[in-house]
């Protein structure tokens, strides 16, 4: 994970990926604050492109964000692996408890959970899934809203010539 995480949290890097790969995060303002084995943060602003007509940040903004703060965790679980692995989104919820007005701080801690469940698609063969929460707390730390993405990770199978 070390090269992956040198590859994120590098600023530049990070907003290039974002901006190749998922150009409505880049241009919503996401950025990663921390990750490591464990857990990972991702923060977005609230500003003129990201915000709905109740003068707060838009769902789609904070899925988005949340998307990402479990989905960094996986993409670090599966970089450069051997045998390669798959990663997919096979369901979402969220609830939302208040106005997402400022900066919105997404915390998702299910690291070690995901790593097991690569090594066990790896070690098995089969699809394997995991449901990760990432909560979304504003800058006075109140709950904004909390979202759980169930990935499914399997591991690829090498190619009949």
């Amino acid at each position: 994970m070390q090269s992956f995480k040198q590859l994120v949290m590098h600023p530049l890097r990070f907003r290039l990926f974002l901006f190749t790969q998922l150009p409505s995060a880049w241009f919503a303002g996401v950025r990663i604050v921390h990750i490591d084995e464990k857990s990972a943060i991702v923060t977005v602003k609230q500003q003129w492109f990201n915000k709905n007509p109740f003068h707060s940040m838009y769902f789609g903004i904070l899925s988005i964000a949340g998307e990402i703060s479990t989905g960094i965790l996986g993409m670090a679980m599966i970089y450069k692996n051997n045998p390669p692995v798959s990663m997919l989104i096979v369901k979402n919820e969220a609830q939302f408890f208040k106005k997402a007005t400022g900066t919105i701080r997404f915390t998702c801690k299910a690291g070690e959970a995901i790593a097991q469940t690569v090594a066990t698609a790896i070690s098995t063969g089969e699809g394997q899934t995991i449901t990760c929460l990432s909560e979304a707390h504003n800058e006075a730390g109140e709950l904004v809203a909390s979202f759980l993405f169930t990935w499914s990770f399997k591991a690829k199978q090498p190619r009949q010539s």
